[in-house]
């Protein structure tokens, strides 16, 4: 175990895309709401996080997120015991239930059609640190984030992004040892390594992204991070899996209920 000190770090979380290759679900929720056992996978990836002692999230909403407010609004009376006196709804006593006690929970909107570089440069106003951690709101996986957070402090770039070996979809790393030289969004052949979505950004980097909502972080941020040296990767060769189709969620859910779910660290 490292002695990163989890608990001045927050984690960004994507959660704003309109995830339009899984409408079976998506149709009627955003896609960090669709279940996983009965729990939201977004609730999943927090939980990985937490693991960890990363417990400070900034969620960066877009559409319908007005049900993920909705979701941490009412969390302490669908997630605890309670005792309420009627007439009286001042009078509720919540009853401790729940293990999520402590998190912070920043719900930010980053507007309804921003893509992700200009979410997280929205969003980043709710950054206290000099380093923060980022995600997207449809994946899991039992990365160290610990790990993950002290390879990102002694490789000294402004990012760092881990690297995963999946299928092709995905965006290609081309690396140097664990520097990557060129980032490239969506390969169509076998990329190899790939971007798993689990980054750590200093807060210069996002001198590389424009709140404009056309800025994507995948294409000009972190093209031009990985050509000016400053864009490492750390490798990942446990498990991985993101929720973009529904065979992914079938998947997901079928692990979970067998009991292989390799993500649940909790």
């Amino acid at each position: 175990m490292t002695s990163v000190t989890a608990t001045r770090i927050q984690t960004m979380i994507l959660c704003g895309g309109m995830g339009t290759r899984l409408r079976e679900e998506t149709e009627y929720r955003p896609k960090p709401m669709v279940e996983i056992g009965g729990r939201p996978i977004l609730w999943h990836i927090m939980k990985g996080y937490a693991a960890h002692g990363f417990t400070d999230f900034i969620i960066c909403l877009g559409y319908k997120g007005e049900m993920i407010k909705e979701y941490f609004l009412n969390y302490e009376a669908m997630n605890n015991d309670f005792t309420v006196e009627l007439g009286r709804p001042e009078s509720i006593a919540f009853h401790d239930g729940h293990a999520e006690n402590g998190w912070h929970v920043t719900l930010a909107d980053t507007g309804h059609a921003s893509n992700t570089g200009a979410r997280v440069k929205r969003a980043s106003r709710y950054l206290t640190g000099d380093r923060f951690m980022l995600t997207y709101g449809d994946g899991v996986s039992n990365v160290d984030f610990r790990a993950l957070v002290a390879f990102h402090e002694r490789a000294g770039t402004l990012a760092t992004v881990t690297g995963v070996r999946p299928g092709s979809r995905f965006g290609a790393l081309h690396v140097d040892g664990t520097r990557v030289e060129q980032f490239r969004e969506k390969a169509q052949a076998d990329a190899g390594v790939i971007n798993g979505g689990f980054f750590v950004f200093d807060r210069r980097a996002l001198e590389y992204m424009s709140d404009d909502p056309a800025c994507v972080l995948e294409r000009e941020p972190l093209e031009r991070l990985a050509a000016d040296g400053e864009l490492s990767m750390y490798q990942h060769d446990g498990f991985w899996q993101c929720m973009d189709t529904y065979r992914d969620y079938q998947q997901l859910n079928e692990l979970w209920e067998s009991g292989e779910a390799k993500w649940k660290k909790w």
